[in-house]
């Protein structure tokens, strides 16, 4: 991925970076693998805001996406790699030999032409799923399932990727994106290499219009509001806290506080957090 500057033409453009979409080789997406829909802007099904800061944007259809890789044995063909307005990763759409065509994550260096596949048998190579039994300690692998057959809920974001740590009777023990190490069930699959679109986090938006084109709304800092709107809010000028940490706006401890249950099933799984 290449970054783009631009001449300062305009107070906007002067910190405007953009990828270079060079390697998106189709701009419409696949008819058959799209569906539309309204989006839920934040709200919950009484039309109450549940989440903040979310609405507007640009119109999108949803790329149905293939995360349990199950044409097993079938040889797939990258026809097209495309832009996703639903992530951060790119998407490339793979033709099987029996016809079927399916979206998959973008992995880095994959090509248009190159052949993947998926099953016990399938190459070590890049684009290719396999179970974690079969996959080498060492190696980078992205989309992995949590429990068979689910379909892939690990590493799933731009320049992601897990490594192969450990093997140990019935698990696999993975290095995850956040650092933390976890055993994983070895009929699990995952996807060989690292996903595309690394560059994407230094890219700066420049604007304001251009974070509400994505559907971002503006946040104001509790510290700017009165006290009657926020536990941080009040004071003559710029007033500290006030309370033995931050808190969110309905008082609750938030910026570094754990909410994780303390006894969770899945705790006997986690080795480093």
């Amino acid at each position: 991925m290449i970054i783009k500057t631009y001449k300062p033409c305009t107070p906007s453009l002067r910190t405007k970076t953009s990828i270079d979409f060079s390697c998106i080789t189709k701009i419409k997406p696949e008819k058959s693998l799209t569906r539309g829909g309204k989006r839920s802007c934040g709200r919950n099904n009484q039309g109450k805001i549940t989440i903040r800061h979310k609405g507007g944007g640009h119109k999108r259809s949803y790329r149905i996406i293939d995360f349990k890789r199950n044409k097993y044995g079938l040889i797939g063909t990258v026809s097209s790699i495309e832009y996703d307005p639903n992530r951060n990763v790119n998407i490339a759409l793979v033709q099987y030999d029996d016809g079927d065509k399916r979206y998959i994550l973008h992995p880095e260096s994959l090509k248009v032409g190159q052949k993947i596949e998926a099953g016990k048998n399938a190459d070590i190579k890049i684009g290719n799923s396999l179970p974690l039994e079969f996959i080498p300690l060492g190696a980078e692998v992205h989309n992995v399932e949590l429990n068979p057959k689910k379909g892939g809920q690990l590493v799933r974001s731009a320049g992601a990727s897990a490594k192969v740590l450990a093997k140990e009777e019935n698990f696999v023990a993975l290095s995850l994106p956040s650092k933390e190490v976890r055993l994983i069930n070895n009929q699990c699959y995952a996807t060989i290499g690292k996903l595309g679109n690394s560059d994407l986090y230094n890219l700066n938006l420049g604007k304001a219009g251009r974070t509400r084109w994505l559907g971002i709304r503006p946040s104001v800092r509790g510290s700017a509001m009165n006290p009657v709107d926020h536990p941080h809010g009040g004071g003559e000028g710029r007033s500290p806290i006030g309370k033995s940490g931050p808190v969110t706006p309905w008082g609750k401890p938030t910026l570094g506080f754990k909410t994780r249950k303390r006894k969770k099933q899945s705790d006997i799984f986690i080795i480093r957090r």
